[in-house]
C-alpha cells in the first residue's frame, strides 16, 4: 500500500510533501494514527510529528529513524517540532508543501540572524 492510499484508508488528511529551497523534500504529518504528540486529528498544536521519506539522508533526523540503514525509505516517529523547524531552516525554508501546527512555517526567503 502506498503512502497516499494509507492516509485515504485511515481517513486522515495528508499534508503535501514539504519542498525546501535547496530541493530537500520530506513528508511531515500529524494525525490520530501517526507517530506524533498529541495523537489526534486537528490538534491546536503538535509537539512532535511524523517525518517520512526524506529525499536525502538528514543527520538532524537520524535519531528518530525506524530504519537508519535506509534513511530515505523510512519513517521518523515522534520528531520534536523544533528539530523539524531546524531541518527546514537548514535547507533554506519552505517553497511548497504543508506542515502541522507547531512546526514553524519558515518561508524560503527568510533571513536568519547571524
Amino acid at each position: 500500500m502506498q503512502v497516499n492510499e494509507f492516509f485515504k484508508a485511515a481517513g486522515s488528511k495528508r499534508n503535501r510533501q514539504v519542498v525546501c529551497a535547496d530541493g530537500f523534500k520530506m513528508s511531515v504529518q500529524a494525525f490520530a494514527g501517526g507517530y506524533c504528540t498529541p495523537r489526534k486529528d486537528g490538534a491546536e498544536k503538535y509537539t512532535s510529528v511524523e517525518v517520512g521519506y526524506p529525499s536525502e539522508a538528514e543527520e538532524l533526523l537520524m535519531e528518530w529513524a525506524e530504519e537508519p540503514d535506509k534513511p530515505t525509505q523510512t519513517v521518523y516517529g515522534y520528531v520534536p517540532v523544533q528539530v523539524v523547524t531546524n531541518v527546514i531552516a537548514k535547507h533554506g525554508g519552505i517553497v511548497d508543501g504543508e506542515i502541522p501546527k507547531g512546526v514553524a512555517p519558515i518561508p524560503a526567503n527568510f533571513v536568519a540572524d547571524e
